[in-house]
């Protein structure tokens, strides 16, 4: 009975030993990916910033705020479409842009579509990849890591230039309780395209082409990574925006635009806080929690079952008679 009982329990250390590394290296690279129907928003704000004013002259002025809101869509019915020909799960985010005036009007509006591997968050490029209508070729990564985050460098694509650059690991901190990664990348001052849609009724990019007049840009990016979901728990700008040459200045060199240190709203830090640490304890359950948890209890099961097997094969004790007496 011990013998069966020992070669059941080697069975089972097999398994569970086994089941270790495919849990951690098989299942979690195919079952960790984006939900192809995620929405997210997100609110910044920039005090005391610096915005033109389009109806005073184009002067740059000082004011108490400026708002951006940043919302992504998963559109299920178009990823599921590139999914036919691109052979992968692949998230498609209709992205947008907001930023709004101290007097609640638009200042812009950008519009962008993010095609990306669910799992490695790789771009996928396809039909409909763009920003504020132009069509792009993304190289790196955009608004996400990847899950299992590593201390390096990522090239992380900026919307603005319509190019990537590379985005700096520059150390591990802690963020209210979370281990995170700190990245940082700097955008020197290049020239970027008009928004489409401007705030001025009648004035397009267009009409602004040919006043000579340019769009300058330049920004300092910084993320605060939670390395096991590669979900930024946090996120800054040091942004500015000016206007150079041409006729639109009436004379002058450039003008600003907007300049401005670019934060998330307190209530939305707290908000992505709670939901990464909620996330990544799964992620440690895929990666850690259970694979460690089956090593464990494979080699329990193995000790147990060697130790049936040698109780099994000791043999057992014999009685010994005494002699009789001798009688004459």
């Amino acid at each position: 009975m011990r013998r069966k009982t020992s070669l059941v329990l080697l069975a089972l250390a097999v398994f569970f030993a086994a089941l270790s590394p495919l849990l951690r290296w098989y299942a979690f690279p195919r079952l960790a990916k984006i939900p192809a129907n995620q929405y997210q928003d997100m609110v910044l704000e920039a005090k005391d910033a610096t915005l033109i004013d389009y109806n005073d002259g184009m002067k740059a002025k000082k004011v108490p705020k400026v708002t951006i809101v940043q919302t992504l869509k998963g559109n299920v019915e178009a990823s599921e479409e590139i999914e036919k020909t691109a052979g992968k799960d692949v998230v498609v985010w209709d992205g947008l842009s907001y930023v709004v005036g101290p007097d609640g009007k638009m200042v812009s509006k950008i519009p962008e579509r993010y095609i990306f591997d669910a799992h490695t968050q790789d771009p996928v490029h396809a039909t409909g990849e763009s920003v504020d209508g132009d069509s792009v070729k993304r190289v790196g990564i955009e608004f996400k890591w990847p899950f299992l985050t590593e201390k390096r460098d990522y090239q992380y694509f900026d919307a603005q230039a319509r190019t990537s650059a590379p985005i700096h690991y520059k150390g591990t901190q802690n963020f209210r309780g979370v281990d995170v990664y700190y990245f940082e990348q700097t955008i020197p001052w290049t020239k970027v395209p008009f928004p489409k849609t401007m705030p001025v009724q009648g004035i397009t990019p267009a009409s602004l082409a040919k006043t000579g007049t340019t769009r300058w840009y330049t920004t300092v990016r910084k993320f605060w990574v939670e390395p096991l979901t590669g979900a930024p728990v946090y996120g800054e700008e040091l942004h500015k925006e000016e206007l150079r040459g041409g006729t639109l200045l009436g004379g002058r060199d450039k003008v600003t635009v907007f300049a401005g240190d670019v934060k998330m709203r307190e209530d939305y830090i707290r908000h992505t806080v709670d939901l990464v640490k909620s996330n990544r304890t799964l992620v440690l359950l895929m990666t850690s929690y259970l694979p460690w948890g089956f090593l464990s209890l494979g080699l329990l099961l193995l000790a147990l079952s060697l130790w049936l097997e040698a109780r099994s094969r000791r043999p057992a004790a014999t009685k010994v008679e005494e002699p009789e007496p001798v009688t004459a």
